[in-house]
């Protein structure tokens, strides 16, 4: 079962690897590496999330998405949009960056460092509100209660995470206002474009949760209305309206994971960039990671229990904003990428090891308690 649903992803990672040897040397291995358990780890929630849709389209459906679908989030998500990232941000065009990053790596590299402010601060942005809008939910399952108990409480104001990112970058763009005065005026423009970049990280955030949440509500507006197309086909015998009913849910089930999918893959790519700025070796990585997330899906859907490691969830998103503060830490210092990898890996780390315990300290619980029960029953009799 295990290597049925998992065969495709353990054979694309040895391919990956191997090419990751092949192209950079064994540094290259261990970035493509630490980028896989980085895009598996900050995706487990988009499998849960994809697991839990996919369960109720039926097989058709669920083909189209794990075929179409991988189209999309692999060949679109991970290996597409970083170069429209880099060619939007080093202003040329998506082939000639791909043609630079393969024929001219010092040409490339060159532009990749002028253009991180920019990708810094609309990476840093994005990431931070997912970041926030998580940590600051009220939730029935809490990690570090210390610290999500009294942000919960915060959360119930309005716009608040909105206005802590837009404080967080008004203060970034403004330190490198001052830096640029004290150096006689040379950074002027990246405090411009730091600023500028920072703003649209923020509206990409929002025009994706929009696009989630229409989506969202028109699957349940056609869930309903099929619901009710049923009841009535039961009472006149009519089952036309139903069938048709049927396929329109099912697209907008399948536009709806699309948006999703797209939407937690922004995280995984824009936090690549606190790792390497190397295209191909992000490929790679991202790559390999995506195919696990998708055989994770699969295995969700057939072994039919969600997220056995309840806190793997919050350990992603507390990585993905330390992720968030060192992209905008990097804009003006230089970080090595495996001190950013390893702190995501290692919070996550943290989290699956929090799960297991917890998991051990219910089951203990649980022997306890049906001990008790039967020394109560042996009294009784």
């Amino acid at each position: 079962m295990l290597l049925k649903t998992f065969g495709w992803s353990f054979a694309i990672t040895a391919l990956g690897l191997v090419a990751a040897v092949l192209y950079g040397g064994w540094e290259a291995f261990g970035v493509v590496a630490i980028l896989c358990i980085l895009e598996i780890s900050l995706s487990f929630d988009n499998a849960v999330v994809n697991a839990g849709i996919l369960k109720k389209m039926n097989a058709f459906w669920q083909k189209i998405f794990l075929t179409v679908g991988v189209l999309i989030a692999v060949f679109g998500m991970r290996l597409v949009f970083p170069v429209v990232i880099v060619a939007i941000s080093a202003k040329i065009g998506p082939i000639e960056a791909v043609n630079l990053a393969l024929n001219d790596a010092d040409r490339y590299q060159q532009l990749v460092t002028d253009a991180h402010p920019s990708i810094a601060a609309f990476g840093g942005m994005f990431l931070l509100m997912i970041f926030l809008d998580f940590i600051f939910e009220d939730r029935d399952i809490q990690w570090l209660r210390w610290i999500e108990r009294p942000l919960a409480k915060l959360g119930k104001v309005d716009m608040l995470s909105v206005c802590i990112a837009l404080v967080v970058l008004l203060v970034t763009s403004m330190t490198f206002a001052t830096q640029a005065h004290q150096h006689g005026g040379v950074h002027v423009d990246k405090a411009q474009t730091v600023l500028v970049s920072g703003i649209a990280g923020l509206i990409t955030y929002l025009v994706v949760g929009g696009l989630s949440g229409y989506f969202e509500n028109k699957l349940e507006e056609e869930e309903e209305r099929e619901h009710e197309a049923e009841e009535e086909a039961k009472r006149t015998g009519k089952k036309v309206s139903a069938v048709q009913l049927a396929g329109k849910a099912a697209f907008f089930m399948f536009l709806y994971l699309e948006v999703l999918d797209a939407s937690f893959s922004f995280d995984g790519v824009i936090g690549a960039f606190a790792i390497t700025n190397d295209i191909v070796l992000m490929a790679l990585g991202l790559g390999v990671g995506a195919m696990y997330v998708r055989s994770l899906t699969v295995y969700l859907v057939r072994q039919g229990t969600l997220d056995d490691y309840v806190y793997l969830e919050h350990g992603a998103h507390y990585a993905i904003g330390a992720l968030a503060v060192v992209l905008m830490i990097t804009i003006q210092y230089e970080i090595p990428e495996i001190v950013t990898g390893g702190i995501g890996v290692a919070l996550i780390a943290w989290s699956f090891w929090s799960s297991v315990r917890r998991n051990k300290a219910l089951a203990a619980a649980e022997g306890k308690a049906d001990s008790s029960d039967k020394t109560e029953v042996t009294s009784g009799v």
